[in-house]
């Protein structure tokens, strides 16, 4: 039998390695690359789309399955007055810079950090502290101290920690400060950049042959649960709370993207909508993950120049404030425990609270899941308390009520003044104004109503928004208090929304679960957890005789049947290369048909990171790979169920 023991290099992860494996086995690739390629667009190939789907069922298990959520698929293309009235034309922006020779154009907040970030790493290389990275690349990292490795005064070290650990509450004007201070210039040309200036990202498009609907293509698929947020409370009869989620494209314009799938122009999300009641943000399922941990980086720590993380228990986080309500902490455990589910580090996970210049227009308050990798710490959830903002601008927009109903026990006994319109004599006298002055005067405060009250007989002034002045009389309008009952209670919803980068998640799952054995660094193993395996399992017959042939069909059959996804690896390489090139493709299992399967109906069975082997009946071993793979046993349930193989093959 095959050693147990996972023998992983002691190496530092190694970024070259990685991306190699991913480029030779089409995970994904730069789309149009035959023409040259575009920046921040990507393909997915086989293994990669598989990874993907999987990521997403997934996604869709924990989410909308076991929170009982209401799926839309709404459309990419959107009117421009939708994104005008939610506030993203004149706000969703970044802040760039150009290189003041060449024209380049840089997003202004990550040249800071990444050229504080060197210098900090300088620093430290200089004074013997970052541990030496793995051999292959020691040319290029002597190369590399050449130029940055450079000790820094102590205070000058605070300075730009400090600046880091607050970078995004920083406006445009601010980063163009530090760029003066510091010396910041472009890192690829070494020239000074002008002044940061907003660019907005999102896609202009138009709708019709002659482009006379102006549209954008949508940055996130939000508005597209609100717009149907009356047809959403009907189907749910009414009831709040409840849920809204959504998985499709989105698109930013990125100034510079970069980091392959961590900055594109073109990705998939998965938002939620969740609604509830203003009054009462508190979640049933609460208690289910009061005692969760988390790692959350909050404002205050920020804003005082640190980025020290405090380990708190989600109902401690609530019940002291950190966290604003049950609702949003409930959804910050469960998007933790998705991630870790899927295979994220949770030692690298961290939630991270938005400071007040970087929050987004429409929130209250929110919290970035980040997760470390190769780049730093990387945005892949946010998770808003978006308030009523959506439906409340889109309600006065289009004057559709986008308002929930709710029964009261005991009816409420209100009495206030209202004003009634002579409607024949007020339309006669003020004709087209007639509707703003009405709006005018039903705007008016209590106080301003008994005022108006009082002087009608003598004549009364009011400004209307337009400007215009127009005097009122008793023959237009009068004033009486009347007494209203009120049975019903009508308000605004309140939204928390998580919304997840699917591609960042996707790509630092593949950082977090990369290794390579001691005995074969060149080839890389995936450690993909087998819920999200692009490939469950490998099937890899002995020989190519007649007589296997059967056999081959009867397991792939039964695999298929019991729903898991299997390959065939039929082909002339040793079986030691086939499972080799399986396990970087992130291939849990294997099972292995040789002589002794056409003649006993024996099958082995191998684990992809220990590489151990066990051994049964073909169906017995089915059995067990079927419940591995649906999460029901691990690998040492599945050592209690079948033998242990002691590596004798069969012979013909």
């Amino acid at each position: 039998m095959a050693d147990s023991t996972v023998n992983k290099t002691a190496d530092i992860f190694n970024k070259t390695r990685l991306d190699a494996l991913l480029n030779r086995r089409f995970f994904y690739a730069p789309a149009f690359e035959i023409y040259g390629g575009v920046a921040g667009l990507y393909d997915y190939g086989p293994p990669g789309s598989a990874l993907q789907a999987n990521i997403i069922a997934e996604w869709r298990r924990h989410f909308i399955i076991e929170e009982h959520m209401l799926e839309l698929d709404t459309t990419i293309i959107t009117p421009a007055p939708v994104f005008e009235t939610s506030g993203h034309v004149a706000r969703f922006a970044d802040w760039m810079v150009k290189d003041t020779k060449t024209g380049d154009v840089l997003r202004a907040d990550h040249l800071v950090k990444g050229v504080l970030e060197a210098r900090l790493a300088g620093d430290k290389e200089a004074r013997g502290l970052i541990a030496q990275p793995v051999k292959e690349d020691e040319k290029k990292r002597k190369k590399k101290i050449k130029s940055t490795a450079v000790k820094l005064e102590e205070e000058v070290v605070n300075e730009y920690e400090s600046i880091l650990a607050q970078l995004d509450n920083y406006s445009g004007p601010d980063l163009g400060d530090l760029c003066r201070k510091y010396k910041i210039t472009n890192p690829d040309t070494n020239n000074e950049v002008g002044e940061p200036q907003q660019f907005n990202l999102m896609f202009a498009s138009s709708i019709g042959p002659t482009g006379q609907h102006p549209g954008y293509l949508r940055p996130e698929t939000a508005q597209g649960h609100f717009l149907n947020f009356s047809r959403l409370l009907e189907f749910n009869n009414g009831r709040i709370p409840f849920a809204s989620a959504h998985i499709g494209k989105s698109f930013r314009n990125e100034i510079s993207p970069r980091a392959g799938l961590l900055r594109v122009r073109e990705f998939t999300m998965a938002e939620i909508e969740h609604y509830v009641d203003p009054e009462d943000k508190t979640h049933e399922r609460f208690d289910e993950v009061r005692d969760v941990w988390l790692a959350l980086l909050d404002r205050d720590v920020q804003t005082s120049g640190r980025s020290e993380v405090r380990d708190m228990t989600v109902g401690a986080a609530v019940d002291g404030g950190v966290i604003a309500n049950q609702t949003l902490g409930y959804f910050l455990a469960r998007i933790q425990q998705f991630l870790v589910k899927i295979g994220v580090n949770p030692s690298r996970l961290r939630f991270r609270q938005h400071m007040g210049n970087e929050m987004a227009h429409y929130a209250t308050d929110c919290w970035d899941a980040e997760i470390h990798n190769s780049s730093g710490w990387t945005e892949c959830v946010g998770c808003a308390d978006r308030a009523a903002y959506d439906l409340s601008v889109h309600s006065a927009k289009t004057g559709h009520q986008l308002v929930a109903r709710q029964a009261l026990k005991e009816a409420i006994v209100t009495e206030r003044l209202v004003p009634e319109f002579n409607k024949k004599t007020i339309g006669k006298t003020f004709g087209r104004d007639c509707a703003g002055l009405q709006k005018a005067v039903d705007a008016l405060s209590e106080e301003e109503l008994a005022r108006l009250q009082g002087e009608l007989g003598q004549g009364w002034t009011v400004v209307c928004v337009e400007g215009k002045e127009f005097t009122l009389t008793s023959e237009h309008v009068s004033v009486e208090r009347k007494v209203f009952k009120q049975s019903i209670r009508e308000y605004t919803p309140n939204v928390i929304e998580p919304s997840f980068g699917l591609g960042r998640i996707l790509y630092i799952l593949l950082e977090h679960n990369f290794w390579t054995r001691e005995q074969d660094v060149e080839r890389g193993v995936l450690s993909l957890p087998p819920i999200i395996a692009p490939t469950k399992v490998l099937i890899v017959p002995l020989s190519s005789k007649e007589e296997f042939v059967p056999l081959v069909r009867e397991v792939s059959l039964k695999l298929r049947k019991a729903g898991i996804y299997s390959r065939v690896d039929d082909s002339n390489t040793s079986i030691g290369k086939r499972y080799a090139r399986n396990d970087e493709l992130g291939t849990p299992f294997g099972v292995t048909l040789d002589f002794a399967s056409v003649q006993n109906r024996t099958m082995t069975l191998r684990e992809r990171d220990t590489t151990s082997q066990l051994i049964g009946n073909i169906d017995e071993v089915i059995t067990v790979v079927t419940d591995l793979v649906e999460g029901n046993i691990d690998w040492a349930g599945a050592c209690k169920l079948l033998s242990a193989y002691d590596g004798v093959q069969a012979v013909e």
